[in-house]
C-alpha cells in the first residue's frame, strides 16, 4: 500500500470517527475561546489586544486563518481538525514503518487516531491538536535526517509546535540536547552545521511571531502574554502529585518492561528520538503541575510507536491466534461515533438542524425571542458570542474561567484585582441584561466557593429564569 493510499484510509477512519462531532458546538471551552480570539484576529485585533487567553499566537492563527478563508464555518474548523488528527497519524505510521511491518505500522497509525479523536474533548480542535500535528512530521524529518534541509524544516516545525503549545518548549528542548550529544560524543549523525540549522529553524519561527506585535509598538504586550503569564500560571495552579502519578507510573512500568524484555531496541536513534520527546512532554507536566485528558494527545503518538514494537515483537514471539469475534470487538471501539449519529439525526428530525448543543440552541432561542445581545455574558457555551456576532463583557471573560484567575489579571492590564471585584463590575456595573448557565450546575469551579455564592446571591435577587434551553438556563435581568 503505497503512501498516498495508507493517508486516505487514515482520512476515511477519522472522517468516519469524527464527522457527527462537526454538527457538535460544545466540547470544551477552550476550543470556543480559540475560535473567539480567531475571530477577533480575522477582525482585524492581534491576540491579547481585543480578548485574551492564555495560549501562544499560532494556536489562534489557525483558527483565524480557517475564518478568513472560510467564513463563520463550524464545519470548516472540524474539517480543518480532521486533517490533523489524519497528518499526525500519517506521520506516526510513517517513523513506526522503519522499525515494524507495514499491516503493523498501519494499526498503530489507527490506534492514534482513535486516540486523538474520542472520549471527551479530543472530539473538537484543541491546540494539543495542532501542536501535535507539528511535532511528529518533525521527529520524522529528524530521524530520516536526508538532508539537512530536513533539520531545519524539523526546526521551523519545532518553533511552530512552541508557539501553539508553550510547554512543548522541553520536549524541544531535551531534542536539541540530544542533537548536541549527539554531535560531541558520538561524531555521528548530528554535525554542529546541522545542530545550528535545527536551533535556527526554532527560533525564526517565534521571532516571526513577534514581528506584527513589533511593528504595531506592541512587543511587549507579547512577552507579558506569551511568556510571563504561562509562568505565573503555572506556578498559581497545580496538582497534587497523587493526580500527576499515574501517566508517570503506566509509562515507567512499560519502559522498564520493554527495556526488561529486549523487545524494544534502546540502541535504535529513533527509538532514542522517541524517548527524549516522551520524557520531554513528561518533564512539561511535572513543570506545568497539572494533566487534563486533552493534555495527553502530546504524548499518544510518540508512545503509541514504542508500543507498538513491544507488541509486535510478542506476537512474533509467541504467535497467539486471535479470535475472529475480535475483529468485531474491534468495531465497537468508536461507539461514541455511532451514538453521535444517532445524536444528529435524531436532532435533525426534531429540531430541524443538524447543529446540536446548547451553543447553538440558546444563541438561536435568544435571537427568535429578541432577547438583548449586545449586553450578554455566557458563563457557559460560551461558542454563543461567536453565534451572536457579540463579544464577552470584559476581557477576563473571554473564557469562562479566566474570571477566576487573579494572577493572570495583570497581564492584560485588568484595573479588578481579583475575581470578586470582576464579577461585581460585570454584574453591577455592566449589569448584563442575558445570562447564560448550565442548569443544574454550579456556576463556576467547585473550588471558587465566595465567587460562587456570590453569584447564586446576585442571579437570585436580581434575574428570572426565562427559558430553560436543553441544559442551558437563559436568565434575563428584572
Amino acid at each position: 500500500m503505497k503512501n498516498t493510499a495508507v493517508f486516505f484510509l487514515f482520512f476515511l477512519i477519522t472522517f468516519f470517527i469524527r464527522f457527527p462531532f462537526f454538527f457538535r458546538d460544545y466540547v470544551d471551552r477552550d476550543e470556543s475561546t480559540f475560535i473567539l480570539l480567531g475571530q477577533s484576529w480575522a477582525n482585524g485585533f492581534l491576540p491579547y489586544t481585543q480578548l485574551w487567553d492564555l495560549k501562544p499566537p499560532l494556536t489562534f492563527a489557525f483558527f483565524a486563518a480557517i475564518i478568513s478563508i472560510f467564513g463563520k464555518s463550524f464545519i470548516a474548523i472540524r474539517l480543518a481538525g480532521v486533517f490533523l488528527v489524519v497528518i499526525t497519524a500519517f506521520y506516526t505510521y510513517k517513523i513506526a514503518l522503519t522499525m515494524i511491518p507495514k499491516k503493523a505500522s498501519i494499526l498503530v497509525g489507527a490506534f492514534c487516531i482513535v486516540l486523538l479523536s474520542l472520549f471527551g474533548s479530543l472530539q473538537g480542535v484543541m491546540s494539543e491538536h495542532i501542536c501535535i500535528a507539528l511535532f511528529v512530521p518533525a521527529i520524522y524529518l529528524l530521524q530520516s535526517k536526508k538532508s539537512n534541509a530536513y533539520v531545519f524544516l524539523a526546526g521551523v516545525l519545532m518553533g511552530a509546535t512552541v508557539m501553539v503549545k508553550l510547554n512543548m518548549a522541553f520536549p524541544i528542548l531535551f531534542i536539541g540536547l540530544f542533537l548536541v550529544y549527539e554531535g560531541v560524543f558520538t561524531k555521528k549523525n548530528s554535525s554542529f552545521f546541522s545542530i545550528l540549522l535545527f536551533a535556527t529553524g526554532v527560533i525564526t519561527v517565534i521571532l516571526v511571531t513577534i514581528i506584527p506585535y513589533y511593528l504595531s509598538h506592541q512587543t511587549y504586550i507579547w512577552w507579558e502574554s506569551v511568556v510571563l503569564a504561562p509562568l505565573e500560571y503555572t506556578g498559581a495552579r497545580r496538582y497534587s502529585i497523587f493526580k500527576l502519578a499515574p501517566i508517570f507510573v503506566i509509562t515507567g512500568l512499560f519502559l522498564v518492561y520493554a527495556y526488561k524484555s529486549k523487545n524494544l531496541d534502546f540502541k535504535n536513534r529513533t527509538v532514542q528520538l522517541l524517548l527524549v520527546a516522551i520524557i520531554g512532554v513528561l518533564f512539561s507536566f511535572i513543570k506545568g503541575g497539572r494533566i487534563n485528558g486533552h493534555y495527553l494527545i502530546q504524548l499518544h503518538p510518540m508512545l503509541l510507536i514504542l508500543v507498538g514494537i513491544v507488541i509486535y515483537n510478542l506476537i512474533v514471539q509467541y504467535k497467539p491466534k486471535l479470535p475472529i469475534y475480535a475483529a468485531f470487538i474491534a468495531l465497537l471501539i468508536p461507539a461514541e461515533s455511532y451514538l453521535e449519529y444517532v445524536n444528529v439525526v435524531k436532532n435533525k428530525f426534531e429540531k430541524g438542524t443538524f447543529f446540536n448543543g446548547e451553543g447553538f440552541s440558546a444563541p438561536q432561542y435568544i435571537l427568535e425571542h429578541n432577547l438583548d445581545t449586545e449586553n450578554i455574558l455566557f458563563f457557559e457555551y460560551h461558542i454563543g458570542y461567536w453565534n451572536l456576532d457579540t463579544l464577552p463583557p470584559t476581557t477576563a471573560s473571554t473564557h469562562p474561567s479566566n474570571i477566576c484567575r487573579d494572577e493572570l489579571f495583570p497581564f492584560f492590564y485588568n484595573p479588578r484585582k481579583n475575581s470578586i471585584e470582576e464579577l461585581e463590575y460585570i454584574m453591577e456595573e455592566l449589569q448584563p441584561k442575558t445570562v447564560v448557565i448550565r442548569k443544574g450546575r454550579r456556576i463556576l469551579d467547585k473550588k471558587e466557593v465566595e465567587e460562587n455564592e456570590y453569584l447564586d446571591a446576585y442571579l437570585a435577587e436580581h434575574y428570572k429564569v426565562f427559558a430553560t434551553v436543553d441544559n442551558a438556563e437563559i436568565l434575563q435581568r428584572l
